[in-house]
């Protein structure tokens, strides 16, 4: 059996840095994700004035419930946490603060965050597209009350909100429309709790009351989504794949990937402290038709193991996708047919036709996920290649290396 060791949660670790810096004294993360997008997090965070040490395994961060400590000028890189994260924690705060980011990041919505921010009396500006980075907040701190959301394009917006509640003067109540990737808002809130806020859920009420954060010590599990990679491998190849650190208690939505692997046929085992996925004999995927909204991040890997199931794949409920590095709906679709494979979409699905892909340069869109999952389609088809293989730095800098090894052992094994 081989295990793979799988780098801090992503997800956890920007969630983790905002309640570190609006605690009142010094939080340590024990084994944070050091990628693109979390060193992107705490640049930013040092740009507005936030004492941040890093070791190895390990950083220490000076809480200041107070807000920023000066004026600033935050870049979000490609980050959408820190893109939509940080404007909140600088508008809980008081000083003048711009905020901008890539290309890629602009083309990204926050309209309806920026929209409810304003609906608190939050004096943001946005310089250029509505809705779009870059902005302005001239922030006088935030008073509360209630607010009504729309969080069907992302999670994200309602994280930023709840994240927002305890720095208020009077708390949030807010009113959910809609909502999509509703685990990472479990996240989000288990999260608030650990560092000592008070959260209700009342269907999609949320109440969050004033009184800040406390700080911790908090251990980051491992990525969840990054996990799906190899969890796929597995199911691939027919091999048997343990990841330590991810069980029954895991606090990502992400895991129940493993459970459309099972229903593909893979055998599946949630541990108390470990995931392990053992892929049916020669890989024989069964099709299936799967409602993917809550695990849209997942869907780029089912879209690349799809090809070896028996049946048609049909991923349903994933507009959002659409919205994210880049319209990933339409770049596996792209990738797929380039590989050879009969594909169809809709505006908010994704249909998979069985086949034989064949080995050909593929288009990564600047996506980390689309090089990680098509990683995995290699593993059973030769030849293929990516246009900017080193975009995995996002989330997962030795991606290539550590995916390296796993074939070199599998393929040593026979």
């Amino acid at each position: 059996m081989t295990t793979v060791e799988i780098p801090g949660s992503k997800s956890v670790t920007a969630r983790a840095l905002f309640l570190a810096a609006a605690a009142e004294g010094t939080t340590t993360l024990l084994r944070p994700l050091r990628s693109d997008d979390t060193e992107g997090f705490t640049e930013g965070l040092r740009a507005l004035g936030y004492t941040l040490t890093a070791a190895p395994d390990r950083w220490t961060i000076e809480g200041r419930p107070q807000g920023p400590a000066h004026d600033a000028e935050v870049y979000c890189r490609d980050g959408a946490t820190t893109a939509r994260f940080l404007p909140v924690l600088a508008a809980a705060g008081r000083g003048d603060f711009r905020f901008d980011a890539s290309a890629q990041m602009r083309r990204r919505p926050l309209g309806p965050l920026t929209e409810a921010l304003r609906a608190l009396g939050v004096d943001l500006r946005h310089e250029e597209a509505e809705g779009h980075h870059p902005l302005r907040i001239a922030a006088d701190g935030v008073r509360g009350g209630s607010i009504t959301l729309d969080a069907g394009l992302s999670s994200q917006y309602l994280t930023a909100l709840l994240l927002l509640g305890p720095l208020t003067e009077q708390g949030l109540r807010i009113t959910v429309t809609d909502l999509v990737s509703a685990p990472y808002v479990e996240i989000t809130v288990a999260m608030m709790r650990s560092f000592g806020a008070t959260v209700t859920r009342t269907g999609r009420v949320f109440e969050v009351a004033p009184g800040g954060y406390r700080a911790a010590t908090y251990p980051v599990e491992p990525d969840a989504s990054t996990a799906s990679y190899f969890f796929a491998a597995a199911a691939l190849t027919g091999r048997r794949l343990t990841v330590p650190g991810l069980g029954k208690d895991a606090l990502q939505g992400d895991l129940r990937f493993v459970d459309v692997l099972a229903r593909m046929g893979a055998r599946v085992e949630v541990g108390s402290d470990r995931t392990t996925v053992e892929g049916p004999a020669g890989g024989r995927l069964s099709g299936l038709t799967v409602d993917m909204r809550d695990i849209s991040d997942t869907m780029p890997t089912l879209a690349a193991v799809a090809p070896f199931a028996d049946a048609p794949v049909r991923i349903e409920n994933v507009a959002n996708t659409r919205v994210k590095e880049c319209d990933r709906l339409d770049a596996c679709a792209e990738n797929l047919r380039r590989l050879g494979i009969d594909v169809a979409t809709g505006p908010d699905l994704i249909e998979i036709r069985p086949g034989t892909p064949r080995g050909t340069a593929l288009a990564s869109y600047g996506d980390h996920r689309m090089v990680m999952s098509f990683s995995v389609t290699g593993l059973r088809t030769p030849g293929i290649t990516f246009d900017d293989p080193g975009c995995v730095r996002k989330t997962f800098p030795e991606f290539h290396e550590v995916f390296g090894r796993l074939r070199e052992e599998w393929a040593t094994a026979g």
